[in-house]
This record gives structure tokens, sequence and C-alpha cells, in this order.
């Protein structure tokens, strides 16, 4: 009897495979055949490496990041509905980039993150601080209560882009697209796969401290550390994709809770599989962004959108089935 095939390598080939097929779809003709061709073959091979090759990097790290931040989010906020883009995280993070842009617009790339980041920090503890003051009486309630913040703070945003003519960048942070990245512009991500692996390593301390402040202080763990940790990471990872290529709605909502319904709510044994899988939507969801309508193609945004919401409407509908 053939040895069963274990399901995380399995995924590992399924990403790979994913990858292999981005690195061949598009406009320009890019394949085997013209990559070991006599005619287009430099062509061929600049495209692969200048374009191609760092989209699908880009697809896979900011997948992956988007993911993980939405679960870490969840783990410390205590609440399935909570991710980035329902928790004022993202809209802060563009509000940092516009007034980067305004203020300081010869910043360099380190500058823009680090106030970005910034940005979407405040952003999350403001949207925990309303939180605490807001009686909850049922879990769709807190991504309400960050759905409504992160409504003002983008109509701030807007009203002052608009004021300075820069609506234009912010609705390009608003609307995910890996259309424009290239070699040289997506290397901020690697910082955003860096801060995975710390939130890999510190996954016990995040899961105890969502447990709540008692419980964590009971077990000898640093609660305000731990979340302040925890923040940090969320806001800068944000930051990363949003300035590389702008906001991914529902990612890091959808991917935990599935991954959740499967793998259980362990977070060191499910953030492995939020991370192929955050990775592997991105990456299908772009593939089919570009294959729709070829030889133009859809912003992953709109298509994480449809999608999310669709499998949110889902989650949300099962929530109330099982409560009833």
């Amino acid at each position: 009897m053939p040895p069963a095939v274990k399901p995380f390598p399995l995924a590992l080939a399924g990403i790979g495979l994913l990858a292999g097929w981005s690195l061949f779809v598009g406009v320009s003709d890019v394949s085997v055949g013209t990559l070991f061709g006599d005619g287009a073959a430099d062509r061929a091979a600049l495209v692969l490496l200048v374009s191609r090759l760092p989209r699908t990097l880009a697809l896979i790290l900011a997948g992956a990041a988007m993911a993980v931040s939405g679960l870490l989010l969840q783990i410390l906020v205590r609440n399935r509905f909570v991710e980035p883009s329902t928790a004022g995280t993202a809209e802060s993070a563009i509000f940092g980039m516009m007034m980067v842009s305004l203020l300081a617009p010869e910043a360099p790339v380190i500058g823009r993150m680090a106030a970005t980041s910034v940005c979407a920090l405040a952003g999350t503890g403001l949207f925990l601080a309303i939180l605490r003051r807001v009686p909850l009486r049922s879990p769709l309630v807190v991504p309400l209560v960050g759905l409504m913040l992160g409504g003002v703070i983008t109509a701030l945003t807007e009203f002052v882009a608009y004021r300075h003519d820069l609506m234009q960048s912010v609705r390009a942070w608003e609307m995910g697209d890996f259309s424009a990245i290239l070699l040289g512009r997506y290397e901020l991500l690697w910082v955003s796969a860096a801060l995975t692996g710390v939130a890999y390593l510190a996954a016990d301390r995040f899961t105890v401290a969502g447990m709540g402040r008692d419980v964590a202080t009971n077990l000898g763990i640093d609660h305000r550390k731990v979340m302040a940790l925890g923040l940090v990471i969320v806001s800068m990872t944000t930051a990363a994709v949003i300035a590389t290529c702008g906001m991914i709605p529902f990612l890091g909502l959808i991917v935990p809770n599935i991954v959740s319904l499967i793998r259980g709510d362990n977070m060191r044994g499910s953030l492995p599989w939020v991370a192929l899988m955050g990775a592997g939507l991105v990456l299908a969801c772009d593939i089919a962004g570009r294959l729709v309508i070829h030889p133009y193609e859809i912003p992953i945004g709109t298509m994480m959108g449809v999608i999310g919401s669709a499998l949110f409407l889902y989650l949300l509908l099962r929530r109330n089935g099982h409560a009833g």
C-alpha cells in the first residue's frame, strides 16, 4: 500500500504550480519556447526577470503577509470578523501614505514605511480604544465599528487628497494592483516576510495574550508587551503591502476563518497554512484577473473584493445559522 501523501507538501506543490503559471501569463509572449528560441529569447528573458518574477514573488509575499496579519489581529482582538481592512488599520496606512506624499515627497522608502506604520498603529490603537467603550452584545459589532472608523478615516484622507490633487495616488493605494510591480519596486515586501517569521516564533505568546489580560498574567506573559508586538507586526506588514501594491480587501478575514474550520484554532499549527493559503488565493485571483479579459487585466483588489465579499457573507450566514 503506497504511503499517504502529506497535505502540506501537496499544498506547497500547488503554490509552486500557480507560481509557475503566473510567470507565463500576460501580454508579452513569454514561454519556454521563446526563452530558448533564437528570435526573441533576450526580450522574453528580460520580461521574465524584470517583470514576471518580481510580480510573482510580490503576490506570494503580500498574500502570505496579509493573511497572517488577519489571523494575528483576530487572535489579539478575539473576534473572527476582524482584519486590517475592517479595523481601520489599512485606511490609516493609506492616510499615512498620503500625508508623507504631501509633507515629505522626497522621503526615502524606509521613511515612508515608518511614517505609514505609525499611522496604521495609531488607527489600530484607536479601534481598540473604541471597542473598550462600546457594549459588545454581538461579535458582529466589532467589524461594524472597524468599518465605520475606516469610513471616517477614508473620508478625511480623500478630503485632504482632493484639496491637494492627490486623489489618483489615493485611489491606487485603495485598490490592490500588481501590474506595476517591477524589479526594484517590490523588495519592501521582504520586510513583511520577516515580520511573518517573527509572528510564527511568538505564536504561543500571542495565543495566550488572546485569552485576556488575566489569563496571560497568570501564565507569566507580559500582556501589554505581547499586544504591542502584535500590533506593530500588523501595522508594519499592512504598511509594506499598501506601499507596494495597495490594499487587498478581505484576504486577512476569509483565509484565517477557512483554515480555522479545517485545522482548528492553534495559532502555531494554523499560521503556516494561513500563509500558504493566502499566497495561493492571491496568486489564483491575479491569474484569473489577467485571463478573464485578456490582454487587459482586472486589478486584484476587484477580484478579491468580489470573492472575499461572497465568502464573508457565507461566513456570516454560517455563524448565524449555527447560532440559531
